[in-house]
């Protein structure tokens, strides 16, 4: 059953993102992930959160794939370093079969 990452990432310091943005949509890709969306552009409609945040949605084929991403070894440097320069919160959510 696919599942789905939405995170909402705060910048606090962007000298993670060129490495970020060089290696980490190939190791995605390992998992089968996919960007659904990844921008800084949107609106709330309802509710109320940081607006200078990006929001960003990965699917993934399952759970346990999305798992194995969060703890592979060649991405754990960056999850670390985007962990160091923002706030990031990351929720994993089961679709629906």
């Amino acid at each position: 059953m696919k599942a789905y990452s939405v995170l909402e990432v705060t910048i606090n310091d962007d000298s993670w993102i060129p490495a970020y943005m060089e290696s980490v949509g190939e190791i995605v890709l390992k998992y089968g992930g996919t960007y659904l969306a990844n921008s800084n552009d949107y609106e709330f409609l309802e509710g109320k959160g940081n607006q200078d945040a990006v929001r960003a949605i990965i699917e993934w084929p399952s759970v346990a794939s999305a798992k194995s991403f969060m703890t592979d070894p060649d991405y754990l440097p960056h999850l670390h370093a985007r962990q160091a320069g923002t706030i990031s919160n990351h929720f994993l959510i089961e679709g629906k079969a």
